[in-house]
């Protein structure tokens, strides 16, 4: 499904690049039913290729399943493993908009999420920040944050331990955050 939206995202036409040190696509999920457990993927190129308005506009990502982290070692190897990422299998999640539609400062993002070679539709709330010029090299970048959810099992990562009744160990809905720093095309 394409966007038929002309609204025009206010940035200048061209592809711009995520900048990693300023990214982070993260994920929280529940533990037990008693807490939230977060965790980012730290191997993330993404592209924002604007067109002449939202329709001719599109979101890419990849992301690095191995570079998973969630500040315990042992967890992260068991996110790699064969039961859940099966990181050696699939190396990479991907992402590719279908959609874009909003104006101003708030829009929704919708497309193709693809983790262990299964792909489901996802929609993603988003914050559009503005742009500003990077002291440093005095390239113009432009800021969003992003939400959504997935099922975790819907991707195929059904493994979890029982812990009575209904309740498991691990929470099948996963919440994605994103904050996202692109640089404008040169």
């Amino acid at each position: 499904m394409t966007n038929i939206s002309t609204t025009i995202l206010p940035l200048t036409s061209g592809t711009w690049t995520a900048d990693p040190a300023h990214t982070t696509v993260g994920f929280v999920v529940r533990h037990l039913g008693l807490s939230k457990v977060r965790g980012r993927f730290d191997g993330v190129t993404a592209h924002l290729e604007v067109g002449n308005d939202l329709a001719d506009t599109v979101v890419t990502a990849e992301i690095e399943m191995a570079t998973v982290t969630t500040g315990n070692p042992d967890r992260d190897a068991h996110l790699t493993s064969s039961e859940f990422f099966d990181a050696e299998t699939n190396p990479t999640m991907t992402f590719r908009s279908t959609e874009i539609r909003g104006d101003g400062e708030a829009y929704t993002l919708v497309g193709d999420l693809t983790i262990n070679g299964i792909t489901e539709r996802v929609e993603f709330d988003v914050e559009f920040f503005g742009t500003s010029v990077f002291p440093m090299d005095q390239s113009t970048r432009a800021g969003f944050a992003a939400t959504g959810s997935i099922s975790r099992t819907t991707f195929g990562i059904e493994w979890d331990v029982p812990l009575g009744g209904e309740k498991m160990m691990i929470g099948d809905k996963v919440a994605l955050e994103l904050d996202v720093q692109v640089v404008a095309p040169s």
